[in-house]
Formats: structure tokens, sequence, C-alpha cells
């Protein structure tokens, strides 16, 4: 009793086996893991792979964040959901093959010689015919003939009847098993310059991400990989003069440091750039000291024309900015000063302002750029400049319309100029909060004139709002400075408000003094809500003073109010210079453009937040070349694989497989009587013409000498 119960578990359990097996080999399985497969390809193609995790919170929201983070979506083709698919598609396509290579390897090599008459006569092709010839010459005639069209061909002795078996096109099979098989080579390809390696690594060796800061040569042992790590990918930033030993492998909780068995020195980095201003063509000229031998050499890196080196591949990835040197003149933008102080900074490192300047500041330099090229059309409206009838205040203001990015002009117009060098830097105060800033160095033409544009964005995945601040006759900031902070000095408002006032109206009689005391302290007190006296500033004051105006009465009231305030900032400019003991402006028209287009500026000034305008004066660029450096083993493996791919795919479109059958036997007179059927694995016209063409081949009578027919 107990042997028949322990057969009967082990049957149950073979069968377990079986079904499991042919589960996971089955066509429906595999179809299954390649469906998955692609969803993960679409996801990782769609979303930018291995990108900075703050990049992910600023596009996707915390909460969207942690859950895209636990699916593993921003490194989709190194987690161990889809390694584990790809293991069970190599297993599921291996195990195809095994089952399925014999039996067809098998049937390749096989004759099929095992068939009847009637199973003859029941195939939809066939024909039958008698010759008045014995059966033994008319069936050395027909093999001939089957042989003469590219067949091989075999002759049975069925006892009283020949049969002539003959087969072309069986390598239809060889299809299939390429096919799979490259399937299955692609994949442990692919697992080969997976993260596989490294993921070891971490587990055997107590490998760790590194999250902080610091010198790369000083990071510690249990964050770096040996020159002997099978797989890996990772960049290596280095300026020009520079040298790099090392490679930066991005993880998912900091980097790892690839120790490379070379040094790379980037002598120079050449570039150059399509008028549009994208890059047409950039390129490292490195020097390559090998650490084993000591010998150096120098070579070019340039894009798909990699250097290769003990068995690695560096790629020419993209370019940065090495740390170039800049120099710039900085200007208060809060109080009543506009003294003009020095300052200078490195690209990627910081330098604090003093208290006497803005307060409690750092300026993070975080990019360069030698020159822009913009596409100045619409009457040299700047692109990435704000829309020229839209102040920058108002987009702050609530219930107004926010116009970033582009300035409104026709979308086919195109006239691009290389706008000079810019640079961009943050601003952080003490509490860690940091805006960011793009200044160009020099003026643009607009409409209004020529203006430097001055950048602002709160957040990364903003576009720029850039203030317009005109250039005066010096092409500078100067005239533009010194009246932001006259308006912000209430001495100087009221003597602007007076000399209006007296310009307005020049009389001397006791009506005219009154009107003209009652002008000045309207001149004042428009000057002291422009400047934010009171509550808001600029243009949004403004509005809020004259919604206490009757709704009849608005429009009159600030075409009034306007007058009265471009009339006063005039003098206070005029009040600003005699100050400082200057030439008094003219009244020209050039003077007149200048104050609108500075009324305007000062008016987004109060938007602009930032206790400081920097203004680049002189720079020193330092070019640096980003490289990618990767060890690829599976990449002959995946090129192998590939050629079987197409081996097998062409094998199973182009080659069909066809198999000739002729019964001979003598007939109630002696003569041979012949029973022809023909299949094929796909049934097509091509193969009814084929098989009507043969038919009249093999049904001509009359004997006919070898080789005198046609394929």
């Amino acid at each position: 009793m107990e042997t028949t119960t322990s057969g009967l578990q082990l049957n149950t359990r073979r069968r377990w086996v079986a079904d499991l097996v042919e589960l996971i080999s089955s066509m429906r399985f595999a179809i299954s893991l390649l469906t998955l497969i692609s969803v993960a390809s679409v996801i990782g193609t769609v979303l930018k792979q291995n990108e900075p995790m703050t990049n992910y919170v600023n596009q996707f929201g915390p909460f969207w964040f942690e859950v895209f983070g636990k699916l593993g979506l921003y490194a989709v083709y190194s987690t161990w959901w889809f390694l584990l698919i790809m293991a069970f598609l190599v297993l599921s396509t291996s195990l195809c093959i095994t089952r399925n290579a014999p039996k067809m390897i098998k049937d390749m090599r096989s004759w099929r010689e095992n068939v009847r008459e009637q199973s003859l006569r029941n195939f939809h092709h066939k024909v039958e015919w008698r010759v008045a010839m014995p059966p033994a010459e008319l069936a050395g005639q027909l093999l001939q003939r089957v042989v003469a069209n590219g067949y091989k061909a075999k002759m049975v002795d069925k006892g009283s009847a020949t049969l002539i078996t003959a087969k072309q096109g069986a390598a239809n099979k060889w299809g299939y098993i390429f096919a799979h098989s490259a399937i299955v080579i692609i994949c442990i390809g692919g697992l080969l310059d997976s993260d596989l390696p490294i993921r070891f690594q971490e587990w055997v060796y107590g490998k760790t991400p590194f999250d902080g800061n610091g010198v790369i040569a000083q990071i510690p042992a249990r964050h770096r990989l040996g020159d002997g790590n099978p797989s890996f990918r990772g960049n290596t930033f280095i300026p020009e003069g520079a040298s790099s030993s090392t490679a930066i492998l991005p993880r998912a909780k900091g980097v790892l440091i690839q120790d490379l068995p070379f040094t790379l020195q980037l002598d120079k980095f050449v570039i150059d750039y399509y008028s549009t201003g994208m890059p047409k063509l950039f390129a490292s000229h490195v020097t390559v000291i090998d650490h084993d031998t000591g010998k150096r050499f120098s070579t070019v890196i340039k894009v798909n024309q990699p250097l290769i080196h003990k068995g690695m591949a560096v790629y020419q990835s993209s370019f940065d900015d090495g740390g170039s040197k800049l120099k710039l003149a900085g200007y208060p933008m809060r109080g009543s000063g506009h003294t003009r102080f020095a300052i200078a900074g490195e690209v990627g490192g910081a330098t604090p302002l003093a208290a006497a300047q803005a307060g409690d500041y750092t300026v993070e330099w975080s990019g360069f750029r030698p020159f822009n090229v913009e596409n100045m059309a619409n009457n040299g409206q700047d692109v990435r400049a704000v829309n020229a009838g839209q102040s920058f205040n108002q987009r702050f203001s609530a219930g107004l319309d926010k116009q970033l990015g582009a300035a409104a002009r026709g979308a086919d117009s195109k006239a691009f100029k290389n706008v000079g060098p810019s640079v961009q830097y943050k601003l952080r105060d003490k509490t860690g909060q940091a805006r960011e800033f793009h200044n160009y160095m020099l003026p643009v033409q607009t409409e209004g004139g020529e203006v430097f544009l001055a950048g602002v964005r709160d957040l990364p995945s903003e576009p720029f709002r850039y203030l317009r601040i005109p250039a005066d006759e010096n092409d500078s900031v100067t005239e533009w400075m010194r009246l932001r902070a006259a308006l912000l000095t209430p001495e100087l408002r009221a003597q602007a408000a007076h000399r209006y006032a007296a310009r307005a109206l020049p009389g001397t009689d006791a009506a005219t003094a009154k009107l003209r005391e009652q002008l000045q302290a309207s001149a004042q007190r428009g000057l002291a809500i422009f400047a934010g006296a009171e509550q808001d500033a600029g243009y949004v004051a403004v509005s809020r003073f004259l919604q206490k105006v009757p709704s009849d009465q608005q429009e009159k009231a600030a075409d009034i109010f306007m007058k009265i305030l471009n009339g006063t900032l005039w003098d206070l400019w005029q009040a600003a210079r005699a100050q400082e003991r200057l030439t008094l402006p003219e009244p020209t028209e050039k003077n007149a453009r200048f104050m609108q287009v500075a009324a305007n500026a000062l008016a987004d000034s109060f938007a602009y937040g930032a206790p400081v305008y920097l203004q680049l004066q002189e720079f020193t660029e330092v070019k640096a070349s980003v490289l990618q450096v990767t060890r690829s083993p599976g990449q002959k493996v995946v090129y192998l694989g590939c050629l079987l791919l197409v081996l097998g795919i062409f094998a199973m479109l182009y080659i069909r497989e066809r198999r000739v059958w002729i019964w001979i036997k003598s007939d109630a007179t002696g003569n041979a009587q012949a029973l022809m059927a023909m299949s094929s694995q796909r049934k097509t016209l091509d193969f009814d013409k084929e098989f009507e063409i043969f038919r009249q081949q093999l049904t001509q009578s009359g004997a006919v000498a070898p080789g005198n027919f046609a394929n």
C-alpha cells in the first residue's frame, strides 16, 4: 500500500513538473513576457532614466515621486522585476528550443518515405497519369526531372511499387531555431551588460553608493569598484587641462566610483555650432596614460568615434563648463543706494555676498555661455524675453495671466543672431532658499531700444522671466540704477515733485501757486505709491489706488495719473543727476524712449526678488568634456544574436519547404502508372503555380533524355 501511494505521489510530482515545463515553454507564456517587456520599454523610453532625483521630484511631486520610485521606474532596465522577466524569457525560449529543435532537425533529415498510396491520394495537390513504358524506366526519368528542379531525391523500393521522395527548402526550420536562439542570446547579452555584476558586488562585497561631497581620490574603498569590474556604464567629467582616472556610476541613493586602468587627460576641447546655435561638432583631444605600462598616446574622441582601450569604450557624450573664471559688477536692487561693487566667481563654485552689499546671501555660479544664438525676429524681440507689451510685475499679480517665454511674433519668422555671453547663478539666503538668475552681458535690441535682459525663476522646471533694464548712452545700467535709487529716496521724490509742478504751472499769481501746490502734492503722492511707500509697488500699487476711484471715472483718472507719474519720473532723473553734479539730460526723443522703458523696468524691478543685480564684465572660458566609459562584455553577444535573428527571419520568410512524392507501379497492361503529390508549409498562389509547372514537366509523354527539360 505504501509503495502504491509513493508511486502515485511520484507520478503526481512528475506530472506537475511536466505541466510547469509545458507552461513556461509555451507560446502564450513567451508572448506575455514580451508584452511586459514592451510595456517596460515604453516607460523607459518616455520617462528619462537615471536622472537626478530632484528632477523627478520637481516633475511629479512628492507623492508620485515616491510611487514611481517604489516601482523602480527611474531605472527600469536595472530593476529586479525587469531582470526577472528577462531571465524567465531566456528560460522559456530555451525550453521551447530544447523541446522542438530536436524534432525539427530530425524532420529536416527525414525523407518521409513511410507513406502509402492511399494517403497520397488524399493530398490537395496531386496528379495521376499513365505512360507506355516500363515502371523502372519511368522512375529513372522522373528522378532525373525532380533532381533537375533543385530537389534532393531518393528512390525507395516498395515491393510492388517504387517511391520517389524529394524535398527542398528544409533549411526553413533553421529559421525557427535561429530566431528563437537569437532571443536567448540577445537576452543573455543584455543581462551581461546590465548592472547585475554591480549588484553582486553590493550584495557580496558590501559596496555602497556614496551620497556625500568630497574629493574623488579620498572616497573610501567601500564606495569604489575595481578596474576588474566586468560590466559598467559611467560618466567622467574632465575640464581642459585636467585629467581623470575614474568614472561615476549613478545609483538610486548616490554614486559609485569606478576606477579605470588608465588616465584620460583632456588637452583641448573643440566645439562648432550651426547658425541656430545648436552644436554641430564637438570632440575631445585627449592623452591616454596606461597605468600598467606607463605608455602615453594621443587620440581624438568624437561622437560615434569612440576610443577603445583595454576592453573599454570611451564615448563623447556631451560637454559642459569646466569652471570658467568670471568677473562681474554688482548693483544693489534694494534701498536707496546705487554704488557699484566688484565680485568674482568660478562656475561650479560659490561666492558669499558682503552684508553691506546684499545681506546674508551666497552666489552659486551654475553656468556660463560664451555666446547665445537667439531668434531676433519681429523687430528685434528676443526669443527668450517676455512679451514687451506685458509687464513683468503684472505677471506676478493675481487675476492676470502669466505669459512666459517667447515674445509675441510669427511662428515661422526666424532671424538668428548671436546676442553675446550670459551667466547663470543662484542666490541662496541663510535659510537655504534660492532663486535662479540668468543675465546677459550685452544689451539686446528690442522695440523699445537696447535693454539688458535679467532673467529669474523660482524652480528649475519653470522658464526664465526677464526684467528689461534699459541701456544708457554708455551701454551700461548706471543711469537706470541711479533712477531706481532716486525713486526710493523720499528727499529726491519731493524735489522731483517740486520740479514737475514748477515746470507744469510756471505762473506767479495766487491761483496758479495754489494749483501748483496741489499738483506738487499729487505728484509726490504718485511717486510714493509707485515706489511702494504705502503698500504694494509699481503698476500693481497704481492699479490698487485707481480701484478706489468710481468705475466710470477710472479711465480718465488713470490717464491723468500716468501723465503726472511719467512727468515726475523725468524730473526725478534730473534731480538725481543734479545731486551728483552731472549734466542734466536733454528732452530728446532718445531720452524719452529711455524713460518709457525705464519706467516699465522700475515697475518690474519690485518683483525681481533679488537684493542685487550682477552684470558680467569679463570672463575666461574653461571648457569641459563629458565622456561615457563603458565595458560591455555582452555587446558582441548581442551582435551575434542580431545576426542569428536576421538569418532566422530571412529563412522563415524566404525559404519555403516543399515535399514531393511520386508513387510508380505497373498497371494491368504492364505499362507504368504514376501518382504524384506535393505539399508545402505555406499554401500560396506561388505554390499553386509551381505545382502546375511541375505537373506539366512530369506528365510529358514519351521518353525524355536526362537534362533536356527546363527547371
